[in-house]
């Protein structure tokens, strides 16, 4: 399959629109329900930290893409970067936040962060290897 892009503007609500078209597609797929359920997490997990804590692409927007091969999903969301690299946060039983990346790493067979010029991305794989290695 090849890749599907959407870019979606730089605010929390635009984790709904995400959600919405990444299951839409993973289900015309037929991807496993499971992936599926895991992907519409992590997609508005890596959404949702996008607008926290980085910058917009400097169209004022978040990119999110996403394609399946042999049944493993891999999800990518790009931002304009931040001055912090993206890490779980430690456990915390009080913390009200922090806990988007560990519930990601949870469901992630892999996971990493990709910088350039352009930005950052952020990509997850899930239901199998990814076809690249983690950081």
């Amino acid at each position: 399959m090849p890749a599907q892009t959407l870019r979606v503007p730089w605010k929390l609500s635009s984790g709904r629109t995400a959600r919405g078209a990444l299951v839409s597609s993973l289900r015309d797929l037929e991807v496993d329900p499971t992936v599926v359920d895991e992907a519409e997490i992590v997609v508005s997990e890596l959404v949702g930290n996008a607008v926290r804590h980085a910058r917009p692409l400097p169209d004022g927007k978040i990119r999110v893409s996403w394609t399946v091969r042999a049944g493993v999903v891999e999800v990518e969301v790009t931002d304009g970067g931040a001055p912090t690299t993206p890490r779980p946060a430690p456990r915390s039983l009080l913390a009200a936040t922090g806990r988007g990346l560990r519930i990601v790493r949870g469901f992630a067979h892999e996971w990493g962060v990709l910088e350039d010029r352009g930005g950052r991305t952020v990509w997850v794989s899930l239901g199998g290897p990814s076809r690249r290695r983690s950081h």
